[in-house]
């Protein structure tokens, strides 16, 4: 399958480098590969494979190569130089992609001396937006059940897409995590990781996993911040004008595959707009240079809604997620009405779409294909 991201790459490509972020197995490499189509000639290079780390080292390919990709370039010592150094005095022709994980977005939030030579791509699994722009039929049902990886999304059978998972999860504690942070506590670690599970959907306090796992409340936050920088989860704070309140609150976390997420419908459906919404954010972030986030309102006596799009640290609208019921929120009501903002009422098992009280109650369906990515 295309990628929707496809054509922006190719044309940034044409300015600066390119680095493509995003989970494991979500479709960089292979994007990038797809990429290379576009170019008379091309190199692939993964600094994992030991012949291609000798030819990145070297720096033995022709000049004449038009596209360089550089996989997991990442774990090379003094990789951003290298890349500096490639950068600056290649032929004027030249392109380079450079793949991985979040690694690449935590040097970048760092600052570093590539600042200025490239543009960030993030590339996250599939949406029925993303669906929708590639005219490829799908469904709710389908991403509620498989996620958005491409691999156990479009496999034959649900089995195929099971046995996909369990390997993707084990491997992502005992490998990616664990070599993260030079970190040896698997067994801490994958508790963490299995009450996250658990707890999709609701505020999470880190001395309470802390408590459960028998671990510091500090190394918990540690996990999570492991978790979150190799795209497995992400959190969503409450929204305040004061940034740094709004850290202090708890936040709610979700998974970038649905298919991890255990609970029931509503939880899985909470679970798949948030990441939909999230993707939806980035795309407006890294093709619209906008300043998007996403957020949830709550109050001091627990009133909450779900989700909150923030456009410029202004409430852009606010989102609520049902399964079936479709009698509108008190709390999404009481936000709607005291601070006059957008307001969505999100369901999945909807009969018919309508506006109450100047509140739209949608299909989700209908409103996740809408989204821009």
């Amino acid at each position: 399958m295309e990628r929707v991201q496809k054509a922006a790459i190719i044309k940034d490509l044409k300015k600066k480098m390119v680095f493509l972020a995003g989970p494991r197995q979500a479709g960089k490499t292979t994007l990038s590969k797809e990429i290379s189509k576009e170019f008379s000639s091309s190199v692939y290079l993964n600094y994992d494979l030991l012949e291609d780390k000798k030819i990145i080292e070297s720096k033995m390919w022709l000049p004449e190569t038009e596209l360089l990709i550089f996989d997991e370039i990442h774990k090379m010592p003094l990789w951003k130089t290298f890349l500096k150094g490639i950068y600056d005095t290649k032929p004027e022709n030249q392109k380079i992609i450079v793949t991985g994980s979040a690694r690449l977005e935590i040097f970048r939030r760092a600052g570093d001396s590539l600042a200025g030579r490239y543009f960030l791509h993030r590339l996250f699994p599939l949406s029925l937006a993303e669906c929708k722009q590639l005219d490829e039929k799908s469904t709710l049902n389908r991403f509620l059940e498989r996620g958005g990886f491409p691999e156990p999304f479009l496999a034959d059978s649900p089995v195929y897409a099971h046995r996909w998972r369990l390997q993707y999860s084990d491997s992502l504690i005992r490998t990616d995590v664990l070599d993260f942070d030079n970190l040896h506590n698997v067994k801490s670690i994958h508790l963490v990781y299995e009450l996250l599970r658990n707890r999709v959907g609701s505020p999470i306090s880190y001395s309470s996993i802390a408590e459960d796992v028998g671990i510091a409340p500090n190394t918990v936050k540690k996990y999570i911040e492991i978790l979150e920088a190799l795209y497995v989860i992400f959190r969503v704070f409450p929204h305040s004008k004061n940034i740094a309140r709004s850290l202090l609150k708890e936040p709610k976390i979700y998974f970038f595959d649905n298919g991890l997420v255990q609970g029931d419908d509503g939880v899985k459906l909470e679970n798949f707009i948030a990441f939909s919404l999230l993707k939806h954010v980035h795309g407006k972030i890294d093709y619209e240079a906008k300043e998007y986030s996403l957020k949830y309102l709550r109050t001091k006596e627990r009133k909450e809604v779900d989700f909150a799009l923030i456009n410029n640290n202004t409430v852009e609208s606010i989102i609520e997620v049902k399964n079936t019921n479709n009698t509108i929120s008190p709390n999404l009501l009481y936000f709607h009405e005291k601070y006059d903002l957008p307001a969505y009422q999100v369901v999945k098992n909807l009969k018919q779409e309508r506006m109450e009280k100047k509140i739209k109650i949608v299909r989700a369906e209908n409103f996740l294909s809408n989204l821009y990515l």
